[in-house]
């Protein structure tokens, strides 16, 4: 079936375009959303009980997971979860109320696990090249941050409560979908590419200058590092490095929370590239798939981007293998099963309950940290739009 003209859309005469699916690929799609609503709903649930257990130990590293987990969660409970219903009814069964609330929830899910992912990756930048902020009320700062994120993240999803509505198919046929509707032919146009600046590139921009930036300090710490060894092989007695030399040396466990912010970024990167590439050209592209097109590679990749919110938290466990420990104690029948982590000390892993990213150490030493996501019909896309 060809792509309807997004201007005139829905009001068309071939009704069996509108009513009709390819069922196969319909039971994929519902196949993937099922397998990553589970895994993003129990992994996340395993990380939040985990930060449950030691939240009488918060440091701001906890908070951030927490924080992460949570909007992670959100993701799984109002963007996959009505999306795998509607997936499975084909249409929206709700009144309009609960359409526009699902369209809010889902944007909202976006917005908040890649704000709460900048604002995790600033905090590394902070940690790792200005250390001395981290040292005046820290979890304050934390806290300050979060705050931001979720009330931001709320502020710019409002447009969904507007944008969607249940709206019938075509005039006279009975048929109701939550769909997205616009005033102007260039609303759709100018709604997605804002969302994709907002929620994607302008974030992307933001996380690659602030990882410029560690790397660079990190290269200059090793530097410093690699100095201060050669000069107190040739002195007879030990060099004693200054106040402001130990602080501004860069620990081992706060370089490997840098690893591991890196590695969820590159996630989120990779897992939402395709989707707002897709995006774009649906909007942009009037020879582009829809939404009921066969084309597999089309529907697969709008799918994948809620692959994020399930590999945030087995790159937590990849990190720190004690998170999988925390987690089965919840569970006295899977004490048998619990893996024989190995408690590294500082030399090693995440692991270490001493210089581990997701246990307190010292006060003087304890560094924040810090995307993931989504979906394909919480954005107007071809079969949802029409305009007056």
């Amino acid at each position: 079936n060809q792509k309807p003209d997004i201007h005139s859309y829905p009001y068309l005469g071939n009704k069996t375009f509108l009513l009709t699916r390819d069922e196969s690929l319909a039971k994929v799609e519902v196949g993937i959303l099922a397998a990553i609503l589970v895994m993003a709903t129990v992994g996340n649930l395993g990380v939040l009980l985990a930060m449950y257990r030691i939240r009488k130990k918060m440091t701001r590293m906890h908070l951030f997971i927490t924080h992460l987990g949570l909007t992670d969660l959100v993701v799984a409970l109002f963007q996959v979860l009505p999306q795998l219903i509607w997936k499975v009814t084909y249409r929206f069964y709700g009144t309009d109320f609960i359409c526009r609330t699902v369209k809010y929830l889902q944007v909202l899910s976006m917005f908040a696990s890649t704000y709460m992912l900048i604002m995790m990756t600033v905090d590394r930048y902070i940690a790792v090249c200005h250390p001395l902020k981290t040292l005046q009320q820290p979890t304050k700062q934390a806290y300050i941050m979060i705050s931001a994120t979720w009330f931001l993240s709320s502020i710019l999803s409002i447009p969904q409560l507007f944008i969607f509505s249940l709206t019938e198919v075509d005039q006279g046929s009975g048929v109701y979908d939550c769909w997205a509707k616009f005033q102007l032919p260039w609303g759709a146009k100018a709604y997605i590419t804002w969302t994709t600046l907002s929620i994607f590139i302008v974030p992307v921009a933001i996380l690659i200058v602030c990882y410029s930036l560690i790397c660079y300090e990190i290269s200059k710490n090793l530097k410093y590092k690699t100095q201060t060894s050669v000069e107190s092989g040739c002195h007879s007695g030990p060099v004693m490095p200054s106040r402001v030399s130990s602080v501004r040396t860069i620990s081992r466990a706060k370089i490997r929370t840098v690893k591991m912010t890196f590695v969820i970024v590159f996630t989120y990167i990779a897992c939402w590239s395709p989707f707002f590439s897709v995006q774009m050209w649906t909007v942009w592209d009037e020879n582009s798939p829809n939404e009921d097109s066969s084309d597999f590679a089309y529907t697969i990749n709008m799918l994948l981007a809620s692959l994020s919110s399930c590999c945030n938290p087995w790159i937590y466990m990849f990190f720190s293998g004690h998170l999988v420990h925390d987690v089965l104690n919840y569970f006295p029948c899977c004490g048998r099963f619990q893996p024989n982590l190995k408690r590294q000390g500082s030399n090693g892993s995440l692991s270490s309950r001493r210089n581990t990213l997701l246990t307190k150490i010292s006060h003087r030493s304890i560094a924040s940290n810090g995307a993931h996501m989504k979906e394909e019909n919480f954005l107007p896309n071809m079969k949802e739009i029409y305009t007056e």
